[in-house]
């Protein structure tokens, strides 16, 4: 009798451990599902900085390019540079973020380690500045 007891103790165990890190499993599961990355097009870039006062618009391309061209209220933060993270953590996680570069490539990448660091509403503009610039939108030159 003593053994079933000791068995039936074991089994116990095992299964609320397992039940426990399944629960885990599932709200990093879910904390992951949080963070959105929603490719956009110019126009809806475009229609966003119209209507949303409190969106941020991140340039993430050089300084040297941000400089030549950007897209209006955007700030330049750099992907490419040892800081990105630590000046991306500045910005406010609760407000919708608008990343773009020149194509695309730097922008998705800026996209990924923005939803990493806890950031819930990502936009990542179509195709970067080189796209806007095409559909004859609005920007700052020089």
């Amino acid at each position: 009798m003593k053994k079933l007891v000791f068995i039936f103790s074991i089994f116990c165990s095992v299964a609320f451990v397992s039940c426990n890190e399944h629960s885990t499993q599932d709200k990093q599961q879910i904390e992951g599902e949080v963070s959105t990355i929603r490719v956009v097009s110019p126009k809806e870039v475009y229609d966003a900085i119209k209507e949303d006062t409190l969106m941020q618009l991140i340039d993430v391309r050089t300084a040297e390019e941000f400089g030549v061209t950007h897209l209006k209220t955007s700030q330049n933060i750099c992907v490419t540079t040892p800081g990105f993270k630590e000046r991306a953590a500045k910005l406010d996680k609760s407000l919708p973020v608008y990343v773009y570069c020149k194509k695309g490539g730097r922008s998705a990448k800026a996209s990924k380690i923005l939803a990493e660091m806890g950031f819930t509403q990502i936009f990542d503009l179509q195709g970067g500045i080189t796209n806007w610039e095409s559909q004859d939108l609005e920007m700052i030159k020089g």
